[in-house]
């Protein structure tokens, strides 16, 4: 079933992400089993969904929050207030020591890192655990923008750096190779960090397994992601982390525009009321390509146009997609699966407004405006 599939467009001022929150307790559900059949904790990606007024809805199932900085981590803290996780590829003291304040782990990115900071690890440790992020070199993302593992990488520790390494106030390790995939791509992570890594694990409390696991995409191993949990846990004696990211949201969640305009040049060109620079910025930064609901690849369906944003960038065009019907001045678009690494990205860039966030449940039809934004939003961000 498509996230908002029962909404009726008409009650939605555009540009709103609607969240869908029967959809998100779905995936909710079905990660809270996961950390009960495997013994684990599963943690929300702040850098993934950080919307807070869902925040009551994710701690009746989630463990906690793993975040990427000190906003991150006091926004875990006091809005959800169970477990926060915390790595930064690099910090000063300052941002170290206002991590430490709202966070359960610390998470360092090289023995570097944690030489110039252990005079605060051997102050802190008796609140906080510390961990060091290692890299395994062992890559399974095949965009390589993606991935975190590719060479010359500058996320984590590799095997011949760690050799070298005084691990002196490191509790855990933590590593991250995935990317939406299987639970047999972290078997396969796995055997590579245990072949390579075994002297330091048995000398660890916990692991963090790092994000990308697909877990709530229907073709998930869910079974295979709770052996292979168990079976490191047992083998190694350490409490095992999971912080799924996008699986956590995935699905849950749409962005509706409306059309504004139609032009023509060189083909029929929409302009919304939406941005693919201000609004959906992985369209421009990554190779991906947002789904709109009903629509196919350009040429598909009778009717084509080039969708474009309300920025004056001359590149703000989200891409080409066909309609069985023509568009209209005025007719509403539902870009799919917008609730995951899309709020967190949005920005004000030309003043342009962000799209509200609003909540949608199909099981009593209700649907509230959470936040709207304006002028003050655009304003406060600049001095």
């Amino acid at each position: 079933m498509l996230a908002c599939d029962q909404l009726d467009l008409s009650r939605v001022k555009t540009p709103a992400f609607v969240i869908d929150v029967a959809a998100l307790e779905k995936n909710l559900e079905l990660l809270a089993h996961v950390q009960e059949a495997a013994g684990c904790a599963i943690l929300l990606a702040l850098k993934g969904f950080a919307a807070w007024s869902m925040f009551p809805l994710v701690g009746k199932y989630l463990s906690g929050v793993s975040a990427s900085g000190a906003d991150e981590a006091r926004l875990g803290r006091e809005e959800l207030g169970k477990q926060v996780h915390t790595y930064c590829p690099a910090f000063d003291e300052d941002s170290l020591r206002e991590v430490i304040r709202d966070s359960d782990h610390v998470i360092f990115n090289s023995p570097s890192q944690l030489e110039r900071f252990r005079h605060v690890v051997l102050a802190e440790r008796s609140k906080t655990s510390f961990g060091l992020r290692i890299n395994p070199e062992h890559s399974e993302v095949e965009v390589p923008l993606y991935d975190p593992c590719a060479p010359g990488s500058r996320l984590g520790t590799t095997k011949s750096e760690l050799l070298r390494a005084n691990l002196s106030g490191i509790e855990g390790f933590h590593f991250h190779t995935l990317c939406e995939l299987g639970a047999d791509a972290l078997g396969r992570t796995l055997a590579v960090i245990e072949d390579n890594f075994s002297p330091w694990l048995d000398d660890m409390s916990w692991v963090n397994f790092g994000g990308g696991h697909h877990i709530t995409k229907p073709s998930y191993d869910v079974g295979l992601l709770v052996d292979l949990v168990k079976s490191f846990q047992r083998s190694h004696g350490v409490e095992v982390f999971l912080e799924p990211g996008e699986a956590v949201a995935m699905d849950t969640g749409v962005l509706v525009a409306s059309v504004l305009d139609i032009v023509h040049n060189d083909g029929a060109i929409a302009i919304l009321d939406t941005s693919a620079t201000a609004h959906m910025p992985d369209v421009l930064e990554m190779p991906y390509r947002a789904e709109v609901r009903g629509a196919r690849k350009p040429g598909a369906l009778a009717h084509t146009y080039r969708l474009g944003g309300l920025t004056c960038l001359a590149g703000d065009v989200i891409g080409e997609y066909s309609f069985d019907s023509p568009l209209e001045i005025g007719d509403r678009l539902i870009f799919e699966d917008m609730a995951h690494y899309t709020m967190v990205k949005t920005t004000t860039f030309n003043g342009v407004r962000l799209p509200s966030i609003a909540l949608f449940d199909p099981r009593d039809n209700s649907y509230r405006v959470q936040r709207q934004f304006g002028y003050e939003d655009y304003r406060n961000r600049l001095s």
